[in-house]
């Protein structure tokens, strides 16, 4: 009688959480332990389960609302999702750069990461193309590298520039290495990301790149965003954390595509 009643409280309480959460678009897990009078341990088990059910996202401190294939999350609300494993993958990938090499660096909070770790090796004669304003930012005071800024239409939810502009100053350049970060990772349908000018941008980024490696967390995989990237047999590589599944990593390895697991 206890156990279920018990339960009940705790289906009541999740059921709480996500009405909150519907109201507010966000919430913390202080905030719901105060609601709540339980402790923090509780609540994040209760988001936890929730995150489970693919009925929310948990974030840095909380957790957000998840969105469809079309819509996408602000850049200051990535910054706070899968924030250790961002790192993780970001200095990983980063050590995949060689001295001189031209590197071009698609928009996102992991590659904001590889950059940070780009400027803390200090690589020699380095070249970094990119159409995103926070790497620029990031790599604004790196002595040894250059930045090549794409210019376009900006985009401000994901603060980077895209359109026929943006395009067509690719298209005029090469770079040993492409670092492309995704919305979605199918091993059927490719890379993908829910905006199409972005996609249209990233698609001639990996043509123009003698190396394409997609830098993503383990949420990615098995999603299918709005726009298709580019066929799977362009990427070579793929940097992600221990989350991923053994039968998907399996599977990309089959494909020829290499799986590095931080």
């Amino acid at each position: 009688m206890a156990s279920t009643r018990l339960r009940l409280l705790c289906e009541e309480r999740r059921r709480e959480t996500l009405k909150v959460l519907e109201e507010q678009k966000r919430v913390t897990v202080e905030d719901l332990a105060e609601r709540f009078s339980v402790s923090a341990v509780t609540v994040r088990s209760d988001l936890e389960h929730l995150a489970s059910e693919g009925l929310l996202v948990r974030s840095h401190g909380g957790a957000i609302l998840p969105l469809g294939p079309q819509a996408e999350y602000p850049l200051q609300v990535k910054r706070t999702l899968h924030r250790a494993e961002k790192m993780r993958i970001g200095r990983a990938a980063a050590y995949l750069v060689k001295p001189r090499q031209t590197v071009m660096l698609d928009s996102g909070t992991t590659t904001a990461e590889l950059a940070r770790t780009l400027k803390q090796t200090n690589l020699e004669a380095l070249t970094v193309i990119t159409h995103a304003l926070n790497i620029a930012q990031e790599l604004v005071d790196a002595p040894n590298i250059s930045v090549i800024m794409i210019g376009g239409i900006l985009r401000q939810v994901s603060g980077s520039f895209v359109g026929p502009q943006a395009e067509r100053m690719v298209s005029e350049m090469h770079a040993d290495h492409f670092f492309l970060a995704v919305d979605g990772l199918d091993a059927e349908t490719g890379p993908s990301t829910p905006d199409v000018l972005e996609a249209q941008l990233n698609a001639v980024m990996m043509r123009m790149s003698k190396e394409v490696t997609v830098v993503t967390d383990a949420t990615k995989f098995g999603r299918r965003s709005l726009s298709i990237i580019g066929d799977i047999g362009g990427v070579h590589r793929v940097v992600t954390d221990d989350r991923v599944s053994d039968d998907i990593a399996r599977r990309l390895r089959g494909l020829g595509i290499e799986v590095l697991i931080v």
